[in-house]
């Protein structure tokens, strides 16, 4: 079995990347819902799935329900509905999920959708709330090892000595996604170029991180449409099919701190990868731009590595210089600037941005483009996916 060209994302929609939104995550879901809706050609009733984020601990919950927004789009009854874990590591995964209901006819509209407001605070009920702290933090945090940030730049060191690669090399990441991100309207580094001595100048938060090598934090929403192939054919915008998606969760993985295997890497990411290119039957020579999640600068020559695009010890020096990821290079990268310097949404906004790359409509466009791999989250259990032109 196969869900090759089975499904297909046929609307996009966002809210504006900001730090200071002036709304709950709710309204920000529904809007950015609303424009997928409009971006599609549907009206938001014809709706009758839907795909939310879960928890996967910290500032991974998604305060805003499908009821919720099926309420205020009016949406009388839906059908099908899930829920797809592990925060950033879920975002190709709902769209794993959307593809499965509709090639299965358990729905004909489904909606994926992230709603985030860590930059301006996350408010529900009316009060900040504070997400809570599984038990297996409850071995690192008193040690230190108290954040994202952390969790990753602990692996991330020992990746750095295994294999030699460099601070400057992880530079180069950063600035060849902010390159992407001065010329996007959307992103909130636009017209905000970064040089190297810029890169070192951030201040150190965790080591090897800078404040340059990590993501952003801010507020926004993304919403997809997914729906088949059949009815994509009567809708406004030229479809993007989802030709694999895939999840997996390593051995012994624990939610970012998985420090007690034998590779305390991204082996999730390799797993995931195994099973892609095994469902499409295409290779990393097939892909001809690719959204790596960014979270953190290393996780993309890490992922590179991981999921087959060189060898291991070879992510570092493919980066070096940032002329083999650019645009113009054999593999282009972050085409809206990723999340180091587009947006944080948890990976939704580089899927649409995969879309955008699939239909030709993307601000930094690259020629001749047939498929477009989209990762998830790394560190926790994660997806990934592949668009396609339906070829």
């Amino acid at each position: 079995m196969t869900m090759k060209n089975k499904a297909c994302i046929v609307g996009i929609g966002s809210t504006e990347f900001s730090r200071v939104s002036g709304r709950s995550e709710i309204h920000m879901a529904v809007d950015a819902s609303m424009a997928a809706c409009q971006d599609a050609g549907i009206k938001p009733e014809q709706i009758d799935g839907a795909v939310k984020f879960g928890t996967a601990g910290q500032n991974c919950t998604e305060y805003t329900t499908e009821t919720d927004v099926a309420r205020c789009l009016a949406i009388r009854n839906l059908r099908y509905f899930v829920e797809a874990p592990w925060g950033g590591g879920a975002c190709c995964a709902t769209v794993l999920h959307a593809a499965l209901a509709v090639s299965n006819g358990m729905a004909d509209y489904v909606l994926c959708f992230r709603s985030l407001k860590p930059a301006s605070g996350t408010v529900r009920y009316g009060r900040p709330t504070r997400i809570p702290i599984d038990a297996h933090w409850s071995y690192t945090m008193p040690f230190g090892f108290a954040s994202p940030t952390s969790w990753v730049a602990m692996f991330t060191r020992r990746w750095m000595h295994e294999t030699g690669a460099t601070n400057d090399q992880l530079g180069w990441v950063a600035i060849v996604c902010r390159e992407n991100a001065v010329r996007n309207p959307r992103a909130i580094f636009y017209g905000r170029p970064m040089t190297m001595e810029d890169y070192y100048k951030s201040p150190m938060l965790c080591d090897p991180f800078r404040m340059n090598d990590t993501c952003l934090e801010n507020d926004g929403s993304v919403a997809l449409i997914v729906t088949t192939p059949d009815r994509a054919k009567h809708l406004r915008q030229k479809p993007a099919y989802i030709v694999g998606a895939t999840e997996a969760t390593g051995w012994d993985s624990y939610c970012m701190t998985s420090y007690y295997r034998e590779n305390i890497g991204i082996p999730e990411m390799e797993e995931a990868g195994k099973e892609l290119w095994k469902q499409t039957g295409l290779t990393p020579k097939h892909m001809d731009v690719v959204q790596f999640y960014d979270a953190f600068t290393s996780l993309v020559p890490m992922q590179m590595e991981a999921l087959g695009f060189v060898k291991v010890g070879e992510g570092g020096p493919f980066c070096e210089g940032g002329d083999r990821i650019r645009p113009t290079g054999e593999l282009p990268i972050n085409t809206s600037g990723g999340m180091l310097s587009e947006a944080y949404i948890h990976g939704m906004n580089m899927i649409a941005e995969g879309v955008r790359q699939i239909r030709g409509t993307a601000i930094t466009q690259i020629k001749k483009v047939e498929h477009v791999l989209v990762t998830g989250g790394l560190g926790v259990p994660t997806s990934a996916l592949i668009l396609g032109q339906g070829r």
